[in-house]
């Protein structure tokens, strides 16, 4: 079997798998991977039987940049017409302690592929697109199971971030049922989580919730209590209602955490201020009571969105009939009154209690007081 696609035959990549001829070089993984399911591909990472030392002296020699991002690991990202490529050593591993591996370099493909997490990403192909599938993984993927490769338990042990990425992986690309003995190595796994850096949980969180529908696989995840240990007090009841809710809307990370709830999201998936800001404001207006119109006002029309969507899906409700088109309203609206409306009269804390008065009122209405109507009653 063959692949192929803009990012295998363009020059830039031509001119790394080129450069690095006289040694074994594969292109690996999800560039591989997501050619074979006909999805785009953003990153191409390859793997060689050169060390290190000759892969920047190769590419240097051929007019390449090569950059040393983890050559203490063997990977060197060369830079070919401004696109990065990350090439990586054949790779054993010779320990492990669940966050870290300690690796020896290798000779052979097939103990490169033997330390890959899944199957279906211990799939190379050479620079004409020429598949090698060490370990079978072209059937799983053509059937959409993700499966470790080798033990599960084992690879688990190596770094338990696999746990997660497990979950994501099937979110993402299966077709199948979710792998039993995986499954069962995920939860047996389970306590290895509270190792992992919040960093790295949240990058796999964001993906996973990211996926088109993660329903199935946060419910599978809740049930083996992967979910109770990445985030206490998460009830994922209320994701499915929520991604029919959606109806083609773009996949939203933050919504959908927004409905899982739970404790201690912020600094457990390490959140960035933004996010922070936006995920209260989200569970702020959920739990409210607000009218569409004051939604759309408070947050802007697609955050508004989100909190409605959340809001049907949590109290298992249909969502009120025209309610895009008063969100579209109320992100319209501007209060109308301001400080230079009631001055000289009030000042200081004063005026800043009779706005707050005014806009409460005018939020009762549902933005429909005017101007007139609110400072005739001021």
């Amino acid at each position: 079997m063959k692949v192929t696609g803009e990012w295998l035959t363009r020059p830039a990549t031509q001119a790394v798998f080129a450069a690095l001829g006289g040694h074994r070089v594969l292109a690996v993984g999800g560039c591989v991977r997501n050619a074979l399911m006909g999805r785009p591909v953003a990153d191409v990472d390859m793997a060689t039987d050169a060390l290190p030392v000759q892969v920047v002296a190769a590419v240097e020699a051929a007019g390449l940049k090569a950059v040393p991002t983890g050559i203490d690991h063997g990977t060197v990202t060369v830079v070919s017409d401004g696109i990065p490529h990350e090439v990586t050593t054949f790779r054993r591993d010779v320990e492990t302690d669940g966050r870290h591996a300690v690796v020896a370099y290798a000779t052979d493909v097939a103990e490169d592929a033997a330390r890959r997490d899944f199957t279906m990403n211990a799939l190379y192909c050479t620079a004409d697109g020429r598949v090698i599938d060490p370990l079978g993984g072209l059937s799983d993927l053509q059937v959409g199971r993700v499966r470790f490769v080798g033990d599960p338990a084992a690879r688990i042990a190596e770094d338990h971030l696999r746990i997660l990425r497990f979950f994501r992986f099937h979110a993402w690309y299966a077709a199948d049922e979710i792998d039993a003995e995986g499954l069962a190595a995920c939860a047996a796994g389970a306590e290895g989580l509270d190792k992992l850096s919040r960093e790295r949980v949240g990058a796999e969180m964001r993906k996973l919730l990211s996926a088109a529908d993660p329903a199935p696989v946060v419910a599978a995840m809740a049930l083996a209590g992967i979910l109770s240990r990445t985030l206490p007090g998460a009830d994922p009841r209320a994701l499915a209602p929520l991604v029919h809710l959606e109806l083609g809307a773009d996949p939203d990370w933050l919504r959908r955490l927004a409905a899982l709830g739970g404790d201690g999201a912020e600094s457990r998936l390490r959140l960035s201020r933004a996010e922070v800001r936006d995920l209260g404001a989200l569970r702020n207006a959920i739990g409210s009571t607000d009218a569409p119109a004051v939604l759309g006002w408070r947050l802007g029309l697609r955050r508004g969105s989100d909190a409605m969507l959340a809001r049907a899906a949590l109290m298992a409700q249909a969502l009120p009939s025209g309610w895009t088109a008063e969100l579209s309203r109320g992100a319209a609206a501007t209060f109308p009154v301001n400080a230079a409306d009631l001055m000289p009269a009030l000042q200081g804390p004063a005026l800043g209690a009779k706005l707050a008065e005014l806009t409460d009122r005018w939020l009762a209405s549902d933005l429909r007081l005017t101007r007139q109507e609110l400072l005739s009653g001021a």
